[in-house]
């Protein structure tokens, strides 16, 4: 087995891409080859024209500053790559758990509730939220009165509603409650008669995490779609 093994390494040491790599020497002008050079430049400089001492002084500054430029590039490609692995590591953990993100549509799973926030920016005297289907049938139409400014906060899970953490006295317009599937939510407010449409906040489960080529990171949301990790308002337990 040994023998093998020593037979391998000497096939590979005669491997025709290494040797091409070895052969290939490198383009990049290092330290001692800049200082070799300069040194050169002095011992072939004319006598009666000699180059003056500030000159060189500057080209060793400048060398020096664009060798320190480079060793702080290559650092921080580093840092930026380490960086980047360790976000996507973090959103990985996400799987599985729910957020909450600007949407107008989510999905609602067996079992489970969709969160539903979003800014009353002025009084109303009537609330109203509309809840359609995937095939955009109004399948839920529901009143919840007189609002003052500020959060709301409502949960759904198919059959019942609460307005912030109050269960109210409404119930689903079928008997089991409505199927899981992805729903749209409509939220608006009443004033003088005049109707105006609210923005909204979704909650949704994590299903997987994707790292784009710049770097950044997008959440794969059930019933949403892809949504940056930027826009995430809150992480539901």
């Amino acid at each position: 087995m040994s023998e093998i093994s020593s037979v391998d390494n000497v096939l590979s040491g005669l491997n025709i891409d290494k040797k091409k790599e070895q052969a290939e020497p490198s383009q990049e002008l290092g330290q001692s080859a800049f200082l070799e050079l300069m040194i050169t430049q002095m011992e072939n400089q004319s006598p009666l024209d000699p180059q003056d001492n500030t000159q060189f002084i500057a080209q060793l500054a400048q060398f020096s500053s664009v060798e320190s430029l480079d060793k702080l590039n290559k650092q921080f490609d580093s840092f930026s790559s380490n960086f980047v692995a360790n976000q996507a590591l973090q959103a990985s953990s996400l799987v599985g758990r729910s957020v909450t993100v600007p949407a107008t549509q989510t999905g609602l799973s067996s079992g489970g509730i969709v969160s539903l926030s979003s800014h009353v920016p002025a009084s109303t005297g009537d609330l109203s939220l509309n809840i359609y289907n995937e095939s955009g049938s109004l399948v839920e139409q529901l009143s919840l009165g007189a609002q003052p400014e500020g959060e709301v906060l409502l949960r759904w899970d198919g059959m019942s509603m609460e307005l912030n953490g109050k269960l109210l006295d409404w119930r689903s317009s079928k008997e089991n409650g409505q199927p899981p599937g992805t729903y749209s939510f409509e939220l608006s407010a009443t004033n003088d008669g005049q109707q105006t449409a609210l923005e909204t906040a979704l909650s949704a489960n994590v299903n997987s995490v994707t790292v784009a080529q710049d770097g950044s990171l997008a959440l794969n949301l059930a019933g949403i779609g892809t949504v940056n990790l930027a826009d995430v308002k809150q992480f539901n337990e």
